[in-house]
């Protein structure tokens, strides 16, 4: 099942399109990081760099893809039109970068003043765009699992924020509260409660459009989002309680329904009508068969718990699920989103009398099988240097730099042509 779209309600292509060139410099900076601090990074989940990395990740890149997304999907998708929604785009995309860099600042000289800092810049942006997506959406009836997906991912990025500002609280006024279930509360709300839910929102449509799959079946559409956000409400009154037990069994659940949607996404693309696999198809699966592995490994926490002690274990979790499913399943929906909306401004602004170019004319697949090469080889050296972090950290920090700086100039070259095509589109009309 899919939503109607309205690309009549599509805001200016300037508001998502600031968020996707932000993204990637923030990744660039996590290569970076990692470049410099080389195997400390992989000792241990709590190592500053390691916090300040992981954060110029989830916030810095994939928060603001996200968002941006956002101020596209919801007048296009869910018929939300978002107040203003050029100045709300400016507004979110600084607080968002300023807030990043802060935290990570504060997370990597252990500075208290820098982390509450960015806290409180993260959670008044989230709370802004909150604020503006609830007015947008209100009245708007559910009609669709993509419709139904967004408001519930909008209760998650709720959550995951509420619980970052209480732990960045924590961390700065010395509050005794149970830090390592908390931790792992934030991130499940982070990865599942928010990024798989809004993840499987917009795949309901994209996948099914873009890749020519069938559409997904009606019933775990529905179900899938509410499934998910139940085990997480349930995963918290379980913390709040101390029940190991139930907690462990979230776990479980939560990776059982992510492997669910991974497997059927992977079917439905193994139906697609296009018989050529293009760069999008390649990163979804990548996505697809790193977040498999990510959510078995993370069964076999929830059914044995002294995995988890392993360190190496933990890093090589985290860097599967974030380099391997999520930033994949990212820019291969960006090299689908961006040539998209560039095509239909441009067929926009030619009122139906100039034609726009093919949008393989305005983002060549040579250019992007070139950055999807680069991300691959950034994604091994990073899988190594979990194994081998003394040989491979350094190396796979500068090659997922580059993968990210390539992603970053392979979407400057495009709007570039965008720009182009709009001043012969202009003239064209001007000569009519």
């Amino acid at each position: 099942m899919q939503a109607l779209l309205s690309f009549e309600n599509a805001p200016p292509f300037a508001a998502p399109l600031r968020f996707f060139l932000t993204a990637p410099a923030f990744g660039v900076l996590g290569g970076v990081l990692l470049a410099w601090f080389g195997a400390d990074i992989m000792a241990s989940r709590w190592m500053p760099a390691t916090l300040a990395l992981t954060h110029l990740i989830t916030v810095g890149f994939m928060l603001q893809i996200m968002l941006g997304a956002l101020i596209q999907i919801l007048p296009v998708v869910a018929g939300a039109n978002l107040p203003r929604p050029l100045l709300l785009a400016r507004v979110v995309n600084v607080g968002l970068s300023l807030g990043t860099l802060l935290l990570a600042g504060g997370f990597l000289h252990s500075h208290p003043s820098l982390l509450a800092a960015g806290a409180g810049v993260l959670g008044l942006t989230a709370c802004i765009f909150l604020g503006s997506a609830a007015l947008a959406l209100r009245g708007v009836p559910t009609t669709s699992p993509t419709i139904r997906g967004l408001k519930l991912a909008m209760l998650g990025l709720g959550g995951v924020v509420g619980l970052g500002l209480i732990l960045a609280l924590a961390l700065v006024f010395g509050w005794n509260i149970p830090l390592l279930q908390l931790v792992d509360l934030h991130a499940a709300w982070g990865f599942a409660g928010w990024g798989g839910v809004l993840l499987a929102a917009v795949a309901f449509v994209v996948v099914p459009m873009f890749q020519l799959t069938p559409g997904y079946p009606a019933r775990p559409s529905w179900w899938f989002p509410r499934v998910i956000l139940g085990v997480l409400m349930l995963w918290t009154l379980a913390v709040l309680a101390r029940w190991p037990a139930v907690i462990a069994l979230c776990q479980a659940a939560a990776a059982l329904v992510g492997t669910a949607f991974a497997l059927l996404t992977m079917r439905l693309q193994s139906l697609r009508r296009r018989a050529r696999p293009d760069v999008t198809y390649r990163y979804w699966q990548l996505g697809l068969v790193a977040a498999i592995f990510a959510l078995i490994m993370l069964f076999t926490a929830a059914v044995s718990p002294a995995i988890v002690d392993n360190p190496r274990w933990t890093i090589a979790f985290g860097v599967i699920l974030m380099a391997g499913a999520f930033i994949p399943f990212i820019i291969g929906m960006i090299y689908k989103i961006v040539p998209f909306l560039a095509w239909l401004h441009l067929q926009n602004c030619g009122q139906a009398k100039v034609p726009a170019p093919a949008m393989n004319k305005l983002l060549p697949d040579s250019e992007m099988q070139a950055q999807w090469r680069s991300y691959l080889v950034a994604f091994v050296l990073l899988a190594l240097a979990c194994l081998f972090p003394e040989w491979f950290a350094r190396v796979s920090g500068v090659a997922f730099a580059v993968a990210n700086a390539w992603l970053m100039l392979t979407l400057l070259r495009a709007i570039r042509r965008y720009r182009q095509h709009t001043v012969l589109i202009l003239e064209k009309l001007a000569a009519r």
